[in-house]
């Protein structure tokens, strides 16, 4: 390696870990100012879950009204003065140099203050969207080759991701599989240092800590057989899931002069869900806490399963932006919790939080196409024993082999539409 790479690949892994740091602290900032908990430090052992349910259910309702005009409001003005926003795929693929500077970074902002106010989406793309920005830059000043910049780019993805979960493994496997689909020596070592370096920056302010702290769930034979069972299950619920997110996505309001309007109430919709349910709120920690915990019926996990669904459309549709990485495995330790209750009726019983674990992994495999990452993210989020990687290599291996399949039977439904029509007009 070129010592301009070198020092290209040192620069994003320590930028991107104190950018993702940084994110994280106006999350938490946003939070406890706009539902009133923990006010005096931003970085607190109270959760957003708990500060959220106990606002009052008319502040929530404002709080999210509020949020449909930030959402509104802000990624209209964006639309109408920035550039043409660049996704990181769409980065890691051109051929130049992309991401335009100022109207990514606003675009990151907006995300972060937008899930910290309530948006039911995933926080996770905006400090992946960061890094991506800071390692195509670096990728630029150093005058370095398509193929290194690409590298950058993802992997500055992936050390975003690493450093406001903590989770440096995962996050080079993200780059890695979702991103460059590579596994080449001279990438994975880039991939890792980068994730390390940003994990290790973001403990400055955000520490050493778990995402979720789960008691020692026991892991038997049981656990195994449901796994194993379910695991197609978890695969048709999360390709369906993301095939319905895609195409809501797809379907976003685009006039500008509407787009306030339909978001704040949209926003007021799940707002006043929220007063019932703030569980839904927020990019699904708080589910997924709650259900690794054993804290919930099935009814109640259940119940809490559709309505995240629908608040997650409902803000796709309304034009907010955001990730699917952390709903996805609320989505899939909600299922399991639902299958786990009625399993545990007529079967020998399992452990619900354990099975709830397994079932996290399992959707956000499928939901993301990416197995190999939501094992290694889950595991690192709850900080398991080596023994959940059987149950959860179990289920994942069900779930994608049934997402994949559904998938192509729907390449061959598409292929075969146009041919049928000529058909039947020529008939």
């Amino acid at each position: 390696m070129k010592i301009r790479y070198i020092l290209a690949c040192l620069a994003v892994g320590c930028l991107t870990g104190l950018g993702g740091m940084a994110l994280s602290w106006i999350l938490h900032a946003v939070q406890h100012i706009a539902y009133g908990y923990s006010l005096q430090h931003v970085i607190s052992e109270e959760s957003f879950l708990r500060g959220s349910i106990a606002a009052a259910p008319l502040r929530r309702l404002s709080v999210l009204v509020f949020c449909g005009a930030v959402v509104g409001i802000g990624w209209g003005l964006l639309r109408h003065f920035g550039s043409r926003l660049v996704s990181i795929p769409q980065a890691v693929a051109a051929n130049k140099s992309v991401m335009p500077f100022w109207t990514t970074l606003i675009h990151v902002l907006l995300q972060i203050v937008t899930v910290g106010l309530g948006s039911p989406l995933g926080r996770e793309v905006a400090p992946r969207e960061l890094g991506s920005l800071i390692g195509e830059k670096f990728a630029f000043l150093g005058h370095l080759s398509e193929n290194q910049r690409r590298i950058l780019v993802a992997c500055g993805a992936g050390a975003g991701l690493a450093s406001v979960y903590n989770v440096p493994l995962s996050g080079a496997l993200f780059a890695l599989e979702a991103l460059l689909v590579t596994w080449a020596s001279p990438v994975v070592i880039v991939a890792l240092l980068t994730s390390a370096l940003a994990a290790r920056m973001a403990w400055i302010v955000l520490g050493n800590s778990m995402v979720y702290h789960v008691p020692s769930w026991p892991v038997d034979t049981h656990l195994m057989i449901l796994a194993l069972l379910a695991g197609p299950v978890f695969g048709f619920a999360a390709n369906n899931f993301r095939v319905w997110s895609q195409k809501i996505t797809a379907g976003r309001i685009k006039d500008n002069r509407r787009l306030a309007w339909v978001a704040i109430l949209c926003f007021a919709v799940i707002g006043l869900l929220s007063m019932w349910f703030p569980e839904i709120l927020g990019n699904g920690k708080g589910p997924v806490s709650l259900a690794f915990n054993n804290s919930l019926s099935g009814m109640q996990a259940g119940q809490l399963f559709l309505l995240k669904i629908v608040a997650i459309f409902l803000a796709l549709w309304a034009g907010a932006y955001g990730g699917v990485l952390t709903p996805g495995i609320s989505l899939g330790a909600l299922l399991a919790v639902v299958i786990g209750q009625i399993w545990n009726i007529w079967l020998p019983p399992v452990a619900i939080g354990a099975f709830a674990i397994v079932g996290g992994a399992a959707f956000l495999a499928s939901s993301m196409k990416m197995p190999i990452t939501a094992m290694a993210l889950v595991i690192e989020f709850a900080r398991t024993g080596h023994d959940f990687l059987i149950p959860i290599a179990l289920a994942v291996a069900g779930s994608v082999a049934v997402s994949s399949l559904l998938d192509k039977k729907r390449r061959e439904a598409t292929v075969s539409t146009p041919q049928n029509s000529v058909i039947s007009r020529l008939g």
